[in-house]
């Protein structure tokens, strides 16, 4: 992490496509920001993916061959960073990335060592990644998991609509990015 000492903490978001990862992540967020807590994501995607445009002049310098593009303005800047045949970098190298926040929440990487918010729909008809997973620490879904019937059981959970819930359940079993990051 780039920036100030302040205590990082991480949680991710895990869940099989269609659960609902995104639109949680984006109704999350500003309860997350009404609350105080600065918020950094970090997403991973299972396929070549593009968030430059053809015709534009950063995709222009990418395609020529260029290993790093960094766009700026008065708005924002964004760093591309071509992998050119490399090694695709750890959860770990990407969070090393980022500037310094109160919470950064990983949507993906479901397979990492991190506590994890698993985000179920019952509709999707796929399995739950507890309890196979012993680092999911709590639970999104549109109905009550299996073994977990009650509040006070295994794992605390909360319904996928109710965002200040589930908020709660990020901010208590988020933990700190550095003993994250020491247990690899």
């Amino acid at each position: 992490m780039q920036g100030s000492k302040r205590a990082v903490r991480l949680i991710g978001l895990a869940g099989w496509s269609g659960a609902g990862k995104t639109t949680l992540m984006t109704r999350l967020i500003p309860e997350l920001a009404a609350r105080g807590v600065s918020v950094s994501t970090l997403k991973h995607a299972h396929h070549a993916f593009d968030i430059d445009q053809p015709g534009k002049d950063s995709y222009a310098h990418r395609s020529a061959g260029a290993r790093q593009v960094l766009v700026a303005s008065a708005n924002r800047w964004a760093l591309m960073t071509e992998l050119r045949g490399a090694a695709e970098p750890t959860l770990a190298e990407l969070l090393r990335r980022l500037d310094t926040v109160d919470l950064v929440i990983v949507e993906g990487f479901k397979r990492d060592r991190h506590p994890k918010l698993e985000v179920h729909r019952a509709a999707n008809r796929k399995p739950w990644i507890h309890p196979e997973d012993p680092f999911v620490a709590a639970i999104a879904a549109d109905a009550a998991p299996p073994g977990v019937p009650l509040p006070g059981a295994a794992l605390p959970w909360a319904h996928l609509d109710d965002i200040a819930a589930i908020a709660t359940l990020v901010l208590e079993k988020a933990s700190p990015l550095e003993a994250v990051l020491a247990a690899r």
